[in-house]
């Protein structure tokens, strides 16, 4: 094991530039939900029932538009959608703070279905300018980079709306969201591997890629996001019961350290995983994470095994997804795996919420390792019968399908 995987991909043109705008780029992006909600429940003085709708709204907008913002890419080229997605984040940051709240609802539901495509501008680029054979280390590097862009968005949201108060900060917010699109649209990263920021290609029908097995990868990535969600909650759950929430933030933190962590080893080896089999095994060590006792100290210890396969088990997830789905349909498709990343995080949230309330953080983390050990159990025939998906060629003025 050694750093050469990540020199020799770092030293490709482009990609150096691409991961550093990508952390900056991510962090506003972060930060907006708990940004909402906080406004919600503090600047506008409402309960947190009407401060988790909005958020609700955000999240299930953003789940809708990431593959319509993803086959627009695919089709009119990534600079026109950063214009028309910088030009919306900018029109709602700053009307936001002025809206009554069920305008805001409104919204809100906008702003999410035309977020800016942050995740899915750099994951197409990593596919384009990392040649196939060394995309694992591209796409661990990613999956560090967005650890990092969490671990300071919504810590740097919550900072900000303690000191300043909701109002600069959703404006500080919807500046970083403009700048993010600027700097993104002047790097115009390449989104096909045949040309610097333009699609290239014959077209592909949807049923040649929207396989089974596409679906079953999805609900598998879905799964993930899941277990996480509801993990971080059932840490906050534990550390409230034995009465020292004050260390939360440093055992979630280890935690985040641990995926790092795991995710640099995993982007040195010689070989990748399943992404069904790292994503089965991180539900799996999740399940007994609940036995832990002795305090704060042994929950950090019981997380480390299941916290070493988050960034190795979602950078599988991409990685599966560049090399399945031909280039030109790339946009959309990293537009789905967005969408099941964002619904998974929405439904753990409450699921480990009722689960949490009815009969407490052991069973939170047993129950929902369980639930995301399943689907990806249910995944795994469809994921065994999956095809090649088909590459399009043209010969001649003929398109021909090669796989």
């Amino acid at each position: 094991m050694g750093m050469e995987p990540y020199r020799q991909v770092l030293a490709l043109p482009g990609v150096r530039a691409l991961l550093l705008v990508g952390v900056f780029a991510r962090i506003p992006v972060t930060a907006m939900g708990l940004t909402l909600t906080l406004h919600v429940s503090q600047g506008m003085g409402l309960g947190l029932t009407q401060a988790s709708l909005v958020g609700a709204v955000v999240t299930l907008g953003t789940a809708a538009g990431a593959p319509l913002v993803g086959r627009f890419i695919d089709g009119r080229g990534l600079r026109a959608v950063l214009v028309v997605t910088t030009v919306a984040q900018l029109v709602f940051w700053v009307s936001a703070p002025f809206l009554p709240y069920f305008v805001l609802l409104g919204a809100a539901a906008f702003a999410g279905l035309l977020t800016l495509p942050v995740f899915t501008v750099i994951r197409q680029g990593i596919a384009a300018m990392v040649p196939a054979e060394r995309r694992r280390p591209g796409f661990a590097l990613d999956s560090m980079s967005v650890e990092v862009s969490y671990m300071i968005g919504p810590a740097v949201a919550a900072v900000a709306v303690t000191s300043l108060g909701s109002f600069w900060t959703m404006v500080s917010v919807g500046v970083g969201a403009v700048l993010s699109g600027v700097a993104l649209f002047a790097l115009n990263p390449p989104i096909s591997s045949a040309g610097k920021g333009e699609p290239s290609g014959a077209a592909v029908p949807r049923r040649q890629w929207l396989t089974p097995g596409f679906v079953a990868l999805l609900c598998v990535v879905a799964a993930l996001t899941f277990t996480l969600t509801a993990t971080e909650l059932a840490v906050v759950a534990t550390m409230l019961d034995g009465g020292v929430t004050e260390w939360s933030g440093l055992v979630i933190g280890l935690w985040c350290a641990y995926s790092l962590a795991g995710g640099f080893v995993y982007g040195t080896l010689s070989r990748g995983f399943s992404p069904l089999a790292l994503s089965g095994a991180m539900c799996a060590l999740t399940v007994p994470i609940g036995l832990a006792g002795g305090g704060w100290g042994w929950l950090c210890l019981a997380l480390l095994p299941a916290g070493l396969l988050c960034a190795p088990a979602l950078s599988a997830t991409v990685d599966q997804v560049s090399r399945s789905v031909p280039a030109v349909a790339r946009g959309e498709a990293m537009g789905f795996h967005s969408t099941a990343l964002t619904l998974g995080v929405a439904s753990g949230g409450p699921f480990a919420g009722w689960l949490l309330d009815s009969h407490g953080p052991a069973w939170g983390f047993a129950v929902t390792g369980l639930v995301g050990g399943a689907v990806v159990l249910a995944a795994w025939p469809f994921w065994r019968r999956a095809r090649p998906v088909a590459e399009p060629v043209v010969t001649s003025g003929v398109e021909s399908v090669q796989v």
